[in-house]
């Protein structure tokens, strides 16, 4: 390669290669807690200095969808993805809703007897 030229890493199915950890300048941890289930939406728009990956989230979340969608849609490891979420949370451009859980779901009871049944099959 000449002074100048840059490499470029490319897979023909999955596009640029890049470290995920480029993308959230080495951040590892949300600064919010989001787990899989939690709905995240777009209360604003771009600006011209968010990040290309910042942009393409908010473009996801007109309506409400699930961290876990947003990160198969901008094909990004799901911890990448929290940390991308949470940047736009701090900024105001999205809110979220952390998924509760289902109701009655820690009934011992209820768990044996779906298990029972399930043995069944």
């Amino acid at each position: 390669m000449a002074a100048g030229d840059e490499e470029v890493w490319l897979d023909d199915d999955a596009g640029p290669l890049i470290r995920p950890y480029t993308v959230n300048e080495g951040r590892t941890h949300p600064t919010v807690h989001l787990d899989m289930l939690s709905l995240v939406v777009a209360t604003g728009g771009p600006t011209p200095e968010m990040d290309p990956e910042h942009v393409r989230v908010l473009e996801l979340c007109h309506t409400p969808i699930s961290v876990t969608e947003v990160a198969a849609h901008i094909r990004l490891p799901l911890a990448v993805t929290k940390v991308l979420i949470a940047d736009l949370l701090d900024r105001g451009a999205m809110a979220t809703r952390v998924s509760s859980p289902l109701s009655g779901a820690e009934d011992r009871a209820l768990l044996e007897a779906l298990l029972d049944g399930l043995q069944r099959l």
